[in-house]
């Protein structure tokens, strides 16, 4: 290296590249032993990692499309020009594998950098940089695309635009291309890259300059949102605990679907990112299944309850505080959620948690142990109230509007009609996430439910505002008597009088 005598301007490894590439440029049908291929591969790999890539970037990508043609030729010297196809493989430390056909340098990201791609998004490289070539030809186009998988460098998508580019080699101009290049598959852990021609490929991940704040506000509404659904949960469930209900009204699924809904978003809110302990990880995960999937089957039970209270309004009988048995209800509302996650966790146990977040990967389709029951339970649900509104459809006809048997139905219908598109359908737009209006939506209307619950069926209840009043009333009497008794133990007294 020390004995070259670079032109002007031209470092010395540049020359030493350039003399190699034009060396076996001039010999297309020279045949080389792996062994001599390895050796000067190894070398001009060696004297590319030893350049600084320059600040300006010109020099980097031209000492990229120097080395990728040195690397192509080296490997096509080792198909011979009778073979239509090579079982020869060679391997350097520098370099991940090469083929006849296929190459895989590492370490070209920092001479072939994704600044070399025009976008006024902010760009990453998202996979290694791959190179496909036909041995001793130059011509590159294809008659048919063909596909290249490729893996990603991160486990979990990232918010952006996975694009697949090509090195463009027009002499001065060198710079990363979309043309002739489409993304016709990707999940989570790899992108199909359908391409009309051979190449060097690559992936970029395009993301918008505001994309880091938006994240963040993201974030921060997630944040908030939560915390105000938990605080109406909480006042929900100590209003079912602690009110005088109807006689007629059962609140046993009700009061465990806002039980489930707390633990699952308390425990979502402050575990899901623990993800430095794998074990305590897969714990959170497989909990944040359990408790998720007992709210959509405490919502399915209270449906039930509804349908066998129906069944009897049919028969023209009083409405009564009928159907399934508690020891019943709390038997089917954990127990079948555990099944669920016993199975999937015995079938797959890796499948809970990840480095990125504590919630079921996307390995092995897992994510459907939680999606196939929960479009199973919303089904049902949704055949089970077309059920009770034909049932209903003579009877709720017939009836004046100013009976209360009649105005007690028609509200219990709506609410839990109601509820089912709350608590159920917006878990949908999780499956739609390809916009921020889309993600905020779905942030805002999971994070709302115990506060939808709440006004539902606490506020709008004419019963419990009655109970509130007495709350406060005595809470004021208590408080202007220098008596400095708390709530629970005016509740109590008022449940002891009740």
């Amino acid at each position: 290296m020390a004995a070259l005598t670079p032109p002007e301007g031209q470092s010395r490894e540049m020359f030493f590249l350039s003399r190699m590439s034009e060396q076996l440029e001039n010999q297309p049908d020279i045949i080389l032993p792996v062994g001599t291929v390895t050796s000067v591969l190894s070398t001009a790999l060696s004297v590319a990692d030893s350049m600084s890539p320059a600040k300006g970037g010109g020099s980097s990508s031209e000492a990229a499309s120097v080395l990728l043609k040195v690397s192509e030729r080296l490997v096509s010297a080792l198909v011979e020009p009778t073979q239509t196809q090579s079982t020869k493989t060679v391997k350097t430390p520098a370099m991940g594998s090469a083929a006849a056909v296929f190459m895989s340098v590492n370490g070209m990201e920092k001479l072939m950098s994704s600044s070399f791609f025009k976008t006024e998004n902010i760009t990453e490289m998202y996979s290694d940089i791959i190179s496909a070539t036909l041995p001793k030809t130059n011509d590159t186009k294809l008659p048919e695309p063909v596909n290249f998988t490729l893996l990603h460098k991160k486990g979990s998508p990232q918010p952006g635009l996975l694009t697949c580019v090509y090195w463009e080699d027009r002499g001065t101009e060198k710079q990363w291309s979309v043309e002739g290049c489409t993304a016709s598959f990707s999940n989570e852990n790899y992108t199909v890259c359908s391409c009309s021609h051979l190449s060097t490929f690559a992936l970029i991940l395009q993301t918008a300059e505001g994309g880091e704040k938006d994240s963040q506000l993201l974030e921060w509404v997630n944040l908030v949102c939560v915390c105000v659904g938990l605080a109406f949960l909480g006042l929900a469930i100590l209003s079912f605990l602690l009110c005088s209900w109807n006689p007629k009204i059962n609140n046993t699924a009700r009061l465990h679907l806002c039980i489930c809904l707390f633990l699952a978003q308390l425990l979502f809110l402050v575990g899901v990112s623990r993800t430095e302990n794998a074990l305590v990880c897969s714990a959170i995960a497989g909990i944040l299944h359990f408790f998720f999937l007992s709210g959509f089957v405490w919502m399915l039970l209270e449906t039930v309850q509804l349908y066998l209270l129906v069944r009897g309004l049919t028969k023209v009988q009083v409405i009564q505080r009928e159907g399934l048995r508690r020891r019943y209800l709390l038997l089917i509302g954990y127990g079948a959620p555990l099944v669920v996650v016993g199975v999937s966790a015995g079938v797959f146990p890796d499948g809970y948690g990840s480095k990125e977040q504590c919630w079921l990967n996307k390995d092995h389709y897992f994510q459907w142990s939680f999606i196939g029951p929960v479009c199973a339970i919303l089904a049902f649900n949704w055949i089970l109230f077309c059920v009770i509104l034909w049932s209903l459809r003579t009877t709720l006809a017939n009836m004046k509007s100013d009976i209360s048997q009649a105005k007690d139905t028609r509200l219990i219908i709506f609410k839990i009609l109601a509820q089912f598109f709350i608590l159920g359908c917006a878990w949908i737009l999780g499956f739609f996430q390809s916009t921020t209006m889309l993600k905020y939506l779905f942030i805002v209307l999971n994070s709302q439910q115990g506060t939808f619950i709440y006004i539902v069926h606490c506020l709008l209840n004419k019963d419990v505002r009655e109970e509130y009043k007495r709350w406060l009333t005595c809470q004021c009497k208590a408080t202007e008597g220098g008596t400095q008794e708390d709530l629970p133990a005016v509740a109590s007294r008022a449940l002891s009088a009740k």
